[in-house]
């Protein structure tokens, strides 16, 4: 990332909005009515609509929309508002099978995503294997934020960049984990309410910035037209398939996300729950049209002109760069959104924190080694494994930094999509299909996944322009139906009517 100098004055605001944090987590430890896994992993009773709204908005936008989808858009241009795309895509696919899955959470009490895949199968190889491939999913997920936290603060100083890298990390990741601990789920939904409204209004900034000093988007698109046609140009064939695996993978993995899943469990009601998901299509006109916008817009500017598409990366640091020096007030706005990209950041880290905290303890510790655990105990140990969790994951993250040649964000998240959508026959399928067997999920996620973790080292593949994904989730179905459908085997597994 390149330097963003800020001053006393700027650091010093950002410190405070990243102290009220942890007093918002302080509130909510003191809203908190009992000391249980529901109360501290799903805030008790639920959240109402406009909590859910903007949780959801802060969880599913990070800090990646930010860079890589500006970074993107410089790359390949005009292309990439198929991205806009992406939300709808995530809808559809809530639509399917959220409402019915909220009824049987609320009915059944589910906590985490595999309570689910337990109650609807009872099949334990699956319910772990499960609960790993969320928790590697995400966890690598988890770890590009915390990378990304270390960049973004060693570009906002001027100290040795390795110890801002470090500094950046640790204080990030102390300051989520004091008020995920002292709250829960609670604290939270909580902060990414301040942190999904800044968020917002930091796209707006951006949104304005940009065009106030680039120009308008009839300028870009000429100066792009006469200098890099290809980046106005339509698809071709190769892109076609390109965007139509992108949203496939997008939307079905996005969807289950176990933080998002466990924000549908959250929900108050179902006239909540359709409210917000309803609401929710309408938000990537406030995040992810905008991120293209910028990006098309530094593509075509002169100032940008010497950026390669290597380090497209940068593109957003660099706009904030220019942008800043020109007045105090711009300045000030830029401020203001580097404090909307730690919201971006830290509302992202903190429920996949939360999630991974749940998984481990309730799916792992509690079902399958300790049983006989209270949930006054399972709570503390929840709250341990994300101190431990996060140590790890941000030791990682600063050796990672360390390499020479260090993976870029993208290469950290790249499998994320690819890995999740492998869980479609189970949450999605299962919900709706009550002849499917048992044993049928295990064996397709097996399937599903091994194929995924084989064509991601074959190059070729990028090529044909259709996710390795696509392909595992394809061999995933062709699994379940077939042994669901053979003669022999486990009897069916019992149907949600039934339950």
């Amino acid at each position: 990332m390149s330097n963003i100098p800020l001053g006393p004055t700027e650091l010093g605001f950002i410190a405070i909005y990243l102290l009220s944090l942890i007093g918002i987590g302080y509130c909510s430890m003191r809203a908190r009515r009992e000391n249980s896994l529901k109360d501290f992993y799903l805030a008790g009773s639920g959240v109402g609509f406009l909590v859910l709204v903007l949780t959801l908005y802060a969880t599913q936008y990070s800090g990646n929309t930010l860079f890589a989808f500006t970074g993107k858009t410089f790359r390949i241009g005009y292309a990439w508002l198929m991205s806009v795309h992406f939300m709808t895509a995530i809808i559809v696919v809530y639509l399917v099978f959220a409402p019915r899955l909220h009824r049987l959470a609320k009915r059944e009490s589910f906590i985490t995503p595999a309570d689910f895949l337990e109650h609807r199968f009872s099949h334990r190889p699956y319910t772990v294997l499960a609960s790993i491939t969320m928790v590697v999913a995400i966890g690598n997920y988890l770890l590009a934020q915390l990378t990304a936290m270390g960049l973004l603060l060693q570009g906002m100083t001027t100290y040795e960049p390795r110890t801002a890298f470090v500094a950046g990390v640790i204080l990030l990741a102390v300051i989520m984990l004091v008020y995920e601990t002292l709250g829960g789920f609670r604290a939270v939904a909580w902060t990414d309410l301040i942190q999904g409204g800044i968020l917002m209004v930091g796209f707006a900034i951006l949104l304005f910035v940009v065009l106030d000093h680039f120009g308008g988007l009839a300028k870009s698109y000429k100066l792009l037209e006469s200098a890099k046609p290809e980046k106005v140009a339509a698809p071709d064939a190769l892109g076609i398939r390109q965007w139509f695996s992108y949203i496939v993978v997008v939307g079905i993995g996005g969807a289950l996300y176990p933080q998002a899943i466990q924000r549908i469990y959250a929900a108050r009601n179902q006239r909540v729950l359709r409210n917000g998901v309803a609401t929710m299509a309408f938000l990537p006109l406030t995040a992810s049209l905008i991120a293209v916008l910028v990006g098309v817009t530094a593509a075509a500017s002169p100032e940008l002109a010497n950026l390669k598409d290597t380090d497209s990366d940068r593109v957003f640091s660099e706009v904030c760069r220019i942008v800043m020096d020109q007045s105090l007030f711009h300045r000030w706005l830029i401020v203001v959104l580097l404090a909307a990209v730690l919201a971006a950041l830290m509302s992202t880290a903190d429920s996949v924190l939360l999630s991974v905290s749940s998984m481990l303890t309730k799916d792992i510790y509690h079902r399958q080694i300790n049983p006989a655990a209270n949930e006054e105990k399972l709570t503390i140990i929840g709250k341990s494994v994300s101190w431990i969790v996060l140590t790890i994951i941000a030791a990682i993250a600063i050796y990672l930094n360390s390499l020479e040649n260090k993976p870029t964000l993208v290469k950290l998240m790249d499998m994320k999509f690819d890995i999740l959508m492998q869980l479609g026959p189970g949450f999605i399928l299962g919900m709706h299909w009550r002849g499917m067997k048992p044993n049928a999920p295990f064996w397709g996620l097996v399937s599903g996944l091994t194929l995924v973790f084989a064509l991601n080292q074959i190059d070729t593949l990028k090529n044909w322009g259709i996710h390795a994904g696509v392909f595992g989730l394809t061999l995933n179905l062709a699994v379940v139906v077939a042994i669901s459908y053979l003669p022999l085997g486990q009897a069916r597994s019992k149907s949600l009517l039934e339950t």
